[in-house]
Formats: C-alpha cells, structure tokens, sequence
C-alpha cells in the first residue's frame, strides 16, 4: 500500500494562472490550472461594469471583484494584458487605470504580475499577432477543450484566458518522463508529442518563431 505521503512527493506540481483583460466596461477573466504537463481551464467570466456610470466607483468595483477572484482560486500568478496604445489618449487613460487597479489587487495578495502585449498574446495562440478575437477563442476551445456550454457572450473572457496560456506557454517547458526538465526538447517536438491537445493549431515551425517572439 502506497503511503499518502509517497503520493504527495510524487505528485506532479500544480500552478494557478488568473488571466485578466482589462476593460472599463467589460473586463474578462480566466484561470488555467497547469498539473505537470497537463493544462485546464478552471473558470472564465467578465466582470460587467455598464451600470457603474461613476469612474471612481467602477474602479472600486474592478478591486473588489479582482479580490474576490483571487482569493476564490488562491492563483499563483496573475498574466495581464498591456493597454493597446490607439489615438484616443482619453480611452487609453481609462484603460491604463483599469489595469492598474487589477495589478493592485494582486499586489496587495503578493502575487507575483507578467505583463503581454496583444501582438504577444495573439502570436502565442494563433501564430499571428494579427488575428481576430474569434480566431483566439476558437483555438482555445480546441486547446484547453472547453464546451460551449462553459463559454461566456463576451470574448473579453477568452482574452483573458489567452493572457493565462501565452504565461503558460513562456513559462512551460518540455519534460522527460522523469519529470526533469531538458533544454534539448524543442517547441517541435512539444507540438509532436501533443497532436491531440494542439490540433487544427499552426505548425511546430510557427511555434518556433513564436518561442523567440516571447523571450
């Protein structure tokens, strides 16, 4: 009989990713559990800010929902993505303190902030840092196999899930079987080793440009 401690130290190493994309109306959300190799969606929404008409009010509502996120699914990490720096600088204000207030709100749990850009974000999903929100969505829900019963009528949710992946994506790296990590495996060979996860997904030689988009 295998003793629980045995299955403890044995246990393939588990980490919590929140996805945030920031919005002064809608704001998504998302959060990936990632067990050794293995990477699943835990839960995704927005936060629906149209009724909040007050700019000082709407960013205590982002706070306290953000806090209340994290502190439902204890994440490890927070993956952010960065404002979109567009001509309308009153937008980009809005936006820039949208963020801000999320990041102070892992902050103030001391959990440890990636920031993406969307060119990242999309280039580590789609291969192409010019693809359309529904392009991202629908990998994702091939990826991290999510039912359309799960999915939300925004697709501020599954930008946010995309800031947690493409964190993944920095950050995993391929194992062999004993669980130690090698620097002789490639993002090829992780494509490879993993048809049935990346299916309809560019080529393992996309994912190599994209490997040295993100460092």
């Amino acid at each position: 009989m295998i003793s629980s401690i045995s299955i403890k130290n044995n246990a393939p190493l588990e980490k919590i990713i929140l996805g945030i994309d920031p919005g002064t109306n809608i704001m998504g959300y998302g959060v990936i559990k990632v067990t050794g190799r293995k990477v699943t969606m835990e839960s995704m929404g927005v936060i629906d800010l149209h009724r909040c008409k007050d700019v000082y009010l709407k960013l205590g509502r982002i706070y306290e929902r953000v806090i209340g996120i994290i502190d439902a699914f204890h994440p490890d990490e927070l993956a952010i993505e960065a404002p979109f720096f567009g001509k309308n600088v009153q937008s980009m204000l809005k936006l820039g303190r949208a963020q801000g207030v999320a990041i102070a709100a892992a902050i103030s749990r001391d959990i440890p902030i990636h920031e993406y850009a969307p060119l990242k974000i999309k280039m580590a999903i789609t291969g192409n840092g010019q693809a359309s929100k529904e392009q991202v969505a629908g990998i994702l829900k091939r990826i991290l196999n999510i039912q359309e019963t799960s999915t939300v009528p925004y697709l501020d949710a599954t930008d946010a899930l995309a800031a947690a992946y493409c964190h993944v994506l920095q950050d995993m790296k391929p194992f062999h079987s004993s669980g130690k990590p090698t620097s002789s495996h490639s993002w090829s060979d992780f494509v490879r080793q993993n048809t049935n996860r990346v299916s309809g997904m560019p080529s393992p030689k996309t994912y190599t440009s994209c490997k040295k988009l993100l460092k």
